[in-house]
């Protein structure tokens, strides 16, 4: 191919990606808003209420984390269908895993409501911490089911190209969400001054509208190609079936991240000063790390859509440019994470000790963002191509060295900052190695409608 063909193909290529990222991107920071949002209102509650919060957040990210297949695997699967032409076959798919997910939420969500104060203590906050967390989840545990559904609905859509209808839902629905938190926490105007349980009132309600929405979209489009809208047992089953591989991948990355905060809080002694720092870092990071995901998700939909057309080549290349791209974001978040940490914490807590504890524990999280980069954009290359078996082993082996070793760290009394250094080394650093390892193999250049 000529200079100036292949400089064509990678303009067309980044055009691409970005039509595809930029709203994906958008719609993704907007996710770590509502905590974000959240977060920056009970902070002012207290120090106490903040800690609590993080530990409920946890679980709460740990459940619907545990089910972002819901997402991941529609994509690829509807981008695949796409490819070949069965747009039809493509919302079918994505009809059956909107019934699988009110099938998992609505369980799930009561038995979260349930057990709130056991899975707060199984962190071993002291009281003062745990009551406020098991409040605040017992009442956080109703949106499990509307944040399922608008996980699959957002996969329908994305694996169908349109990765701009999830962004103005999500951004309507992040404004309504802060709106309702500070009514509902601090009693402004008619609303009633409800304090922490406000902020998961607040939450909950914004969850279940932006959920009505989506579905209501992916439902008009099923309308428009003939789908039919009522459940398919056996469609349901094959969606179950072929999101197992990504749930094991997810549960290990889940796990991973509950290991850290219960390191935390062996190496805190229950104290909330640290727990509130970790939950705040986490909360920043976790705002980057979707950030660098919206390269992935472009990646997953123009992946599955190029290997459902059959063509190997388009997918390889697609993908180098990717990662290209997300090496770069990587040092553009890092630097822009280093430069805003003295300044950062005095968003979200009024608390001198946590401000002054954050901003070592930013600059760690800061030195890790290329390989972050590196790491979020091959998930989504290998998630795209319907990788999802080698992606399970991939995190039961990273989980295997990583667990121990920040236990044995946070056993020790370490510094918060330390055990960041163990998170970045060993978790983003694992990752990173063994993804890199299977993108410059074959093995996930699986071509067809199906995989």
């Amino acid at each position: 191919m000529s200079l100036p063909a292949r400089i064509s193909r990678r303009s067309g290529e980044d055009r691409e990606m970005l039509r595809l990222a930029v709203p994906a991107f958008l719609a993704l920071i907007a996710e770590p808003l509502f905590l974000l949002g959240d977060a920056a209102v009970v902070g002012h509650l207290g120090t106490r209420q903040l800690a609590g919060f993080g530990i409920a957040g946890t679980v709460l990210q740990t459940v619907v984390g545990l089910c972002v297949f819901l997402a991941y695997g529609t994509t690829a699967g509807v981008a695949r269908r796409l490819g070949a032409g069965h747009r039809a076959e493509a919302l079918r798919q994505g009809v059956d895993g909107l019934w699988l997910a009110v099938l998992i939420g609505v369980p799930t969500s009561t038995v979260v409501a349930l057990a709130a104060r056991p899975l707060v203590d199984a962190f071993g906050a002291d009281p003062g911490v745990a009551d406020p967390g098991a409040t605040y989840l017992r009442v956080a545990a109703g949106g499990i089911t509307p944040l399922l559904v608008s996980l699959a609905a957002t996969g329908v859509l994305r694996g169908l190209q349109d990765t701009r209808t999830p962004l103005l839902v999500a951004v309507v629905a992040n404004a309504l969400n802060l709106l309702l938190n500070v009514s509902l926490v601090f009693g402004l105007g008619p609303a009633p001054r409800l304090g922490l349980i406000g902020s998961a009132l607040g939450s909950v309600i914004a969850q279940l509208a932006s959920a009505a929405v989506l579905a209501a979209v992916v439902a008009r489009a099923a309308r428009r190609e003939g789908a039919g809208l009522r459940p398919d047992l056996p469609g349901v089953r094959a969606a179950a079936r072929a999101g197992v591989p990504l749930l094991v991948r997810t549960l290990t990355l889940r796990a991973s991240l509950v290991v850290t905060t219960y390191a935390v809080v062996r190496s805190a002694a229950g104290a909330p000063t640290p727990i509130a720092t970790h939950q705040l870092a986490t909360t920043v990071w976790g705002f980057l790390a979707y950030s660098l995901d919206a390269i992935a998700i472009a990646a997953q939909a123009i992946i599955g859509r190029h290997l459902g057309a059959g063509s190997a080549a388009a997918t390889r290349s697609a993908a180098s440019r990717m990662i290209r791209w997300g090496v770069g974001s990587g040092v553009v978040t890092g630097i822009a994470l280093a430069a805003a940490s003295p300044w950062l914490g005095d968003l979200f807590s009024p608390d001198p000790a946590v401000r002054r504890a954050l901003v070592p524990v930013l600059l760690v999280a800061a030195l890790f963002q290329p390989a972050a980069g590196v790491v979020f954009v091959l998930d989504g290359v290998l998630i795209g191509s319907g990788d999802g078996r080698f992606l399970a082993l991939a995190g039961l082996l990273v989980l295997g060295g990583y667990a121990p070793l920040v236990l044995l760290t946070g056993g020790l009394s370490a510094p918060l900052p330390w055990i960041w250094v163990v998170f970045g080394v060993l978790f983003i650093g694992g990752r990173m190695v063994t993804l890199v390892h299977r993108a410059r193999s074959d093995a996930w250049l699986v071509t067809g409608a199906a995989r």
